[in-house]
């Protein structure tokens, strides 16, 4: 296996979140961590970035501006990317109330939080690739199930944001067990999992509350980006920083026809 760089290049999607910020500051507190923060709104990516800085004394820490419900968008940030890339944690997740569609008339819980993993890790694949070893975390949940391959935009079913988000977070599951599978060869690791139960935007949105601090639902997701575990293994699931058994995984017909069917959102 290829050496690992003195110099960590980081990213984290839907990074002003409660979890997502924590996320961003956990990796940061390792000096060698560069980190980059993917938001759409620039007042609180500017925020949540001079609070990182302050919080770790890191200073390579900044932001960059995409609407990740856009593969347009996704795919115009991988194309203005300059450098290696180490290290991409897909967290970026919205649970509106009602049914909404983005520009591109997708449903919008299904874009952010399926299709914007999906859309990160095609994007970026090449530079991952050339900056290997290399690392996915997709950030998932144990509140997952739901799933209909033939109605993922609740075209048919009628919309509640509770079932949508389930069916988001069971996809990346599936996607992940996917994409582990064809990058395994160019030493690119991905991995799931559940980040802990925390009173966020989302979590509100869903119904919920939460139990748990930022840095506490953050510390899965930061171990899988940190410690040799999230190189060393791959197309697995974790909770609490253990690995699990997802048996949404285990369905190899079912990945197979969730990754052709987000393939076709082109």
């Amino acid at each position: 296996m290829t050496e690992a760089p003195e110099k960590i290049i980081s990213v984290v999607t839907g990074a002003t979140g409660a979890i997502g910020e924590a996320i961003a500051r956990g990796l940061a507190k390792h000096p060698t961590y560069e980190v980059v923060l993917i938001a759409r709104n620039e007042a609180k990516a500017q925020k949540a970035t001079q609070r990182i800085i302050q919080a770790t004394g890191n200073q390579q820490v900044s932001y960059l501006l995409t609407d990740l419900s856009r593969r347009a968008d996704i795919y115009a940030l991988a194309d203005q990317w300059s450098g290696p890339l180490h290290v991409l944690v897909n967290n970026a997740a919205a649970s509106p109330r009602q049914r909404q569609e983005t520009p591109e008339g997708i449903e919008c819980q299904f874009a952010v939080n399926v299709l914007s993993y999906f859309w990160m890790t095609e994007a970026f694949t090449d530079i991952l690739r050339e900056s290997a070893p290399a690392r996915i975390v997709n950030v998932a949940s144990y509140w997952a199930g739901d799933l209909d391959i033939n109605d993922l935009e609740f075209n048919r079913r009628p919309y509640h944001n509770g079932t949508a988000y389930r069916q988001s977070k069971q996809a990346n599951r599936m996607l992940t067990v996917a994409f582990a599978e064809r990058l395994k060869d160019v030493e690119i690791s991905v991995n799931a999992c559940h980040p802990g139960d925390v009173s966020s935007t989302l979590s509100n949105d869903l119904g919920f509350g939460g139990h748990e601090s930022p840095d506490q639902g953050a510390a899965t997701p930061v171990w899988l980006a940190t410690e040799s575990i999230g190189i060393e293994k791959t197309g697995k699931y974790f909770s609490h920083s253990r690995e699990e058994r997802c048996h949404f995984g285990e369905n190899k017909q079912a990945v197979e026809e969730l990754f052709q069917a987000c393939s076709k959102y082109a």
